[in-house]
């Protein structure tokens, strides 16, 4: 039985989750101890450093992209390890961000990772047996399987199976049964009526002679003695249960334990309970987003302190081999997740969700209580902005927009961010990838309402700002109807080689200092469709988190060299870019091969190993490969190329219908339909270099 608050559970929960990653963060190496903590920071209560924005981290990457086996592969049936494996493969860069890549034998997820390169599927690719007791059993077996308890709602059971599918790719024995208690406690946080019940839930999904049911227990008794001293509980857990006694890199078991007591001391309190888990030590940010998790689903929106869901502002950012999913709206993505646990419960879904929710696009409609998708305003002095959850253009939600007292001559800027730069950052973390969330000829849309309280007139003026020049195009200014909705709709303009970083409007008035502008602007139904047309000049580009933007790249050595984008690889290799559902397309890109004899564009990319590519493959040659998984040829035909020439490739799919040019030559057509859509790039199948100058895609 799906909750009539699934949805909002799911957003509370999804908050309580990144709350406590963000609180913890700061201090998550082990050289933090809980007396460090407390010299440094005192006590715990509220975010320890202000992030210009907060990089990606692997316990965000987990829950975000490991359930996407549901929607790739297991659609129609159970889920299986193996399902979840193929996600892991799928979305990671090998090396480079999703979770710590430590070395193998040392990093349990780097080790699962390797072991699945080497033919080892799930779950043998995560068991004790293959790479020990004290591997298998490392914290990442309850730090990626959030989503799997917000699923299945109400269904603790169902939960605790899918999540241990999960965890089997890299975790075994205590692993499996920290999966299990997480994501059972989660998903019974849903209509639970107290943490007591929702402990109860997750304890009965796992073996009671278990080490984890064991430590839980154990966490119980100290504070059912000590009730009002979680420093009591916390000395007991170091003498009894800590990282001496249960060694690698960072067990689960001591982790568990703080778990446990974030969630008796902190008594159903969201900002108490990922406080003292944060306030702790050990590992800050894997325990606070656990239980961030779970007390979030139990206390719902309401309960979750404005000082900690502020700054999140409704965006975190990941590091997927996508760049285009890795700038994350949290509303829109716990609707997907909301309506993936409608399908699994074989219930539909409620047609205001269905309806608020559009997959190939970026459309925010406020609905969900307090959410803002992360809009932010160049002058907050002038131009305040909250979340409205009474007003809207069809049904409640809006932005709110408060404008306090502006004249003639000021101006400010209301903008969602659709790029992101190396220098919003204060540090590396996962290493994100950018690919934009709107590009040259999409058109954006949106619904303004004006509540004019003094003053004269009110003006809006559409524009983007360019990343590279940073520079501000204005459109068409509009002056602003009151007491009634109104449409603005523009078309982005093209950005020659660059991309837009910021899409929004400036805001102007008239009015005189004796009396300036006072006045309310509500905006809904935010929307960027439509096909693209731009360009890449690589002499506009920079080298940022290891990679030429906007790609991301998945082995290789890529660079910057004399305006254009330099790949040697001793290996396989790839780089990924563009909208992640572009479907019909024109790509092409003029490459120079400069070693080896596999060069191609690649198109339809879902991940790195999901795409089809084609271009020159071996002496005399040109194909067309599927990537599945494993390359499969469709199609191959004669054709000379040289080592050190330049070519101009062009592909253009329509549906299922493929054509590919060299120099404006129809060299190959195919029709095959095994992908819909996806990114593009630039592929190499075997070692070699390759130069590759201006790129371009048109609808």
């Amino acid at each position: 039985m799906i909750p009539n608050v699934y949805l909002q559970k799911v957003y509370a929960g999804f908050i309580g989750m990144n709350a406590g990653i963000r609180l913890g963060a700061p201090v998550e190496p082990t050289e933090w101890t809980p007396e460090m903590i407390r010299d440094v920071y005192g006590e715990v209560n509220g975010y320890l450093k202000d992030y210009k924005i907060f990089s990606a981290d692997d316990d965000a990457n987990g829950p975000v992209f490991f359930i996407r086996a549901l929607l790739d592969d297991a659609v129609n049936r159970e889920m299986e390890p193996q399902d979840v494996a193929r996600a892991w493969l799928n979305y990671t860069r090998e090396g480079i961000g999703m979770f710590w890549w430590g070395g193998d034998g040392i990093s349990t997820e780097h080790t699962a990772y390797l072991n699945l390169l080497r033919g080892i599927p799930a779950p043998q690719s995560g068991s004790a047996e293959t790479n020990g007791l004290i591997m298998a059993e490392q914290i990442g077996g309850q730090i990626f399987i959030d989503t799997w308890g917000w699923l299945f709602p109400d269904n603790p059971n169902k939960a605790a199976d899918y999540a241990e599918i999960a965890a089997s790719v890299a975790h075994d024995q205590n692993g499996l049964y920290g999966a299990r208690f997480i994501a059972a406690c989660i998903a019974s946080a849903f209509t639970a009526k107290n943490i007591q019940e929702v402990i109860d839930e997750g304890l009965a999904e796992i073996p009671a002679d278990s080490t984890y049911a064991k430590v839980i227990r154990a966490v119980q008794k100290v504070y059912e003695q000590y009730p009002d001293d979680f420093w009591k509980c916390r000395e007991y857990l170091e003498n009894e249960w800590g990282y001496d006694k249960y060694t690698g890199v960072c067990h689960i078991i001591p982790n568990a334990g703080v778990c446990a007591l974030a969630l008796y001391y902190g008594r159903g309190d969201l900002a108490r309970t990922i406080e003292i888990a944060t306030a702790c030590g050990w590992d800050t940010d894997c325990n606070a987003g656990n239980v961030g998790s779970i007390v979030g689903t139990f206390v719902g929106i309401d309960g979750i302190p404005e000082k900690y869901r502020k700054p999140i502002n409704d965006t975190i950012v990941t590091s997927s081999v996508s760049g285009y999913l890795n700038i994350l709206d949290i509303p829109t993505f716990v609707k997907s997740v909301a309506l993936l646990g409608y399908r699994l419960a074989d219930k539909p879904a409620p047609n205001v969700l269905v309806d608020s929710y559009k997959e190939e696009e970026v459309f925010f409609d406020f609905s969900l209580p307090g959410a803002t998708h992360g809009f932010k305003t160049s002058l907050p002095f002038k131009t305040i902005l909250k979340a409205n959850d009474t007003i809207g253009y069809q049904s409640p939600g809006s932005l709110e927009i408060f404008i306090d007292r502006l004249y003639e001559g000021e101006k400010s800027t209301v903008y969602y961010q659709t790029f992101y730069r190396r220098d919003e950052f204060n540090d590396e973390k996962y290493k994100p990838t950018f690919a934009p969330k709107a590009y040259s000829g999409q058109t954006v849309s949106l619904k303004l309402y004006l509540d004019k309280f003094q003053g004269a007139e009110l003006y809006i003026t559409p524009y983007v700002r360019n990343t590279y020049t940073k520079e501000v195009t204005e459109l068409q200014k509009e002056k602003l109807k009151e007491k009634e909705w109104q449409e603005i709709s523009f078309v982005i303009p093209d950005t020659n080689g660059s991309f837009v970083e910021e899409v929004g409007f400036a805001i102007e008035s008239p009015s005189s200092l004796t009396e300036r502008f006072f006045g309310k602007l509500f905006m809904d139904e935010f929307h960027i469709y439509g096909a693209q047309s731009y360009d890449i000049d690589f002499a506009k580009q920079a080298v940022e988190f290891l990679s030429v933007t906007p790609f991301a790249h998945h082995r290789g050595n890529w660079s910057l060299q004399n305006g254009n984008m330099v790949v040697e690889s001793d290996t396989n290799c790839a780089s990924f870019t563009g909208h992640y559902y572009m479907k019909d397309a024109v790509i092409r890109g003029t490459i120079t091969p400069t070693a080896g004899a596999h060069h191609a564009i690649l198109f339809r990319a879902q991940g790195t190993q999901k795409y089809y590519q084609v271009g020159f493959a071996g002496e005399g040659k040109v194909a067309l490969h599927l990537q599945n998984f494993g390359l499969t040829c469709l199609k191959s035909i004669d054709y000379d190329w040289e080592i050190g020439t330049t070519y101009q490739l062009e592909v253009e799919v329509r549906g299922p219908h493929i054509s590919a040019r060299i120099n404006g030559e129809n060299v190959l057509s195919y029709t095959d339909s095994t992908w819909e859509h996806g990114m593009f790039g630039f592929a190499l199948s075997e070692a070699g270099g390759c130069i590759i100058e201006k790129v371009e895609v048109r609808p």
